[in-house]
């Protein structure tokens, strides 16, 4: 039997303690232990992007990084996207402006990456500024959608600048 191995990280805010074997993946920590259930595991290669979340201020995805590499790390997945956001306030609705302009401009459709997508552009943005277009399309590289055709995604993106 393999031993389980003690970790402790922040995530979105809350302290998670757990025994993990030492090849137990990330995403699956986060939703299965700290029940993060807005990462989307999908491709396991680190290819889609559905599985991205903040560690440390990097994204990251979930599905290429073993649990026990985040011990002691504050990991932040959609749940924290006011605060990747710069905790701006939130709409009438109860979105952020990330979320807003991804419904108006019909950014989403099965919402399967979405997550991941909402993720790593709001680090994008507050990284960045004001983009580029061709900036924007290098942004999208890392992440696969099925749905949309990136046309609306871009649209939304694009919005907030």
């Amino acid at each position: 039997m393999e031993e389980r191995l003690p970790l402790t990280m922040t995530v979105d805010g809350r302290l998670v303690s757990s025994k993990v074997r030492p090849r137990h993946l990330l995403g699956d920590f986060l939703r299965d232990h700290a029940g993060a259930t807005g990462v989307h595991l999908a491709c396991g290669q680190g290819v889609c992007g559905a599985c991205t979340v903040v560690i440390d201020g990097l994204p990251v995805r979930a599905c290429l990084m073993l649990a026990v590499q985040a011990d002691g790390c504050c990991i932040q997945t959609v749940a924290s996207l006011p605060e990747l956001e710069g905790d701006l306030p939130l709409g009438p609705e109860g979105l952020t402006r990330l979320q807003a302009a991804f419904r108006e401009h019909h950014a989403l459709q099965c919402g399967f990456c979405t997550p991941g997508l909402l993720v790593s552009t709001a680090v994008f943005l507050a990284r960045s500024g004001r983009p580029s277009r061709e900036a924007i399309l290098a942004h999208l590289n890392g992440h696969l959608c099925r749905c949309t055709g990136y046309a609306n995604i871009i649209a939304a993106i694009e919005s907030l600048i």
